[in-house]
């Protein structure tokens, strides 16, 4: 029986990176369900785009421009959504880039994106938000986007593979101070698994090397292929939150599978394993 009705039905909820894709979809479900949606992202009309919507089908929503890679944002963020509201019941920082290209090629400024709004988004997100949802001592929920890539290897995607496996890490030891403190704040790592967003569109590859385009389109036809609808993900991922789980899958035998892939590389401590598909679509 669902649950997200009741858990979600009410409070505010503060999900970044929510302009498009699993953020947007996240955006409209928790407005939906009855939420106050902060809507953010760097993108401020795309932003303004998913806060309409959610209150053209009567929801209630307003956006924001926030720039998770600047840590001083998500402070301002904070102080200005507390005091307007006075509580969040759920933050989600989902604020994300894919990027592709192998390691040494990728430029200075490209890895510093990936890794300040991939990582430090989440990080300063947590930083800035949590104080305040602790001080508040009511019941709260925070989910942190994770990946399947948090769990294996991916030439090319070195990048945005190093930001979900920390991202990971953090959330882990994110659950476990928050249990150690018998704090009321529910921890979630959100794993997707393949869903249709525009992650892998060539304008969100500006700055990557110029190799990396046949990987990228690639990844963006099977992802059209197979990809899961944005807004089912996103209803899975509420709900099981909604349960408390801190493990939040949209494809829990793809994540099953890749995690024993991991299990038997960290036990037998062989080289690591090249995935099936990434000869095939592999940078030059």
């Amino acid at each position: 029986m669902a649950i997200d009705s009741d858990v979600f039905g009410q409070g505010v909820a503060v999900i970044t990176g929510a302009a498009s894709g699993i953020g947007a979809g996240l955006a409209r479900r928790a407005g939906a369900l009855g939420m106050t949606v902060v809507v953010t992202d760097v993108n401020a009309e795309g932003a303004e785009a998913t806060a309409a919507a959610i209150e053209a089908k009567g929801g209630k929503a307003h956006a924001e421009q926030v720039d998770v890679s600047i840590p001083e944002e998500l402070d301002r963020l904070a102080e200005l959504v507390f005091s307007r509201h006075g509580e969040v019941r759920l933050l989600i920082n989902n604020a994300g880039i894919e990027t592709v290209g192998n390691s040494w090629e990728i430029p200075t400024a490209r890895w510093e994106a990936t890794l300040n709004i991939n990582l430090h988004g989440v990080v300063h997100g947590v930083r800035a938000f949590a104080p305040r949802m602790i001080a508040s001592g009511q019941e709260a929920w925070i989910g942190n986007l994770s990946s399947v890539g948090a769990f294996g290897q991916m030439p090319g995607q070195s990048a945005y593979t190093v930001t979900k496996h920390a991202v990971q890490a953090f959330s882990e030891c994110l659950y476990l101070e928050m249990e150690l403190k018998g704090l009321p704040i529910h921890v979630s790592a959100i794993v997707p698994g393949m869903v249709r967003t525009a992650i892998f569109d060539p304008e969100t590859g500006a700055g990557e090397p110029d190799n990396a385009a046949g990987h990228r389109s690639a990844m963006r036809e099977m992802i059209r292929q197979y990809g899961m609808d944005t807004d089912r993900a996103a209803a899975i991922f509420l709900e099981q939150m909604a349960q408390k789980q801190f493990w939040v899958h949209s494809d829990p035998a793809t994540a099953a599978q890749i995690i024993a892939g991991r299990i038997a590389f960290l036990k037998d401590q062989i080289p690591p394993i090249m995935p099936d598909i990434a000869r095939a679509i592999a940078v030059d």
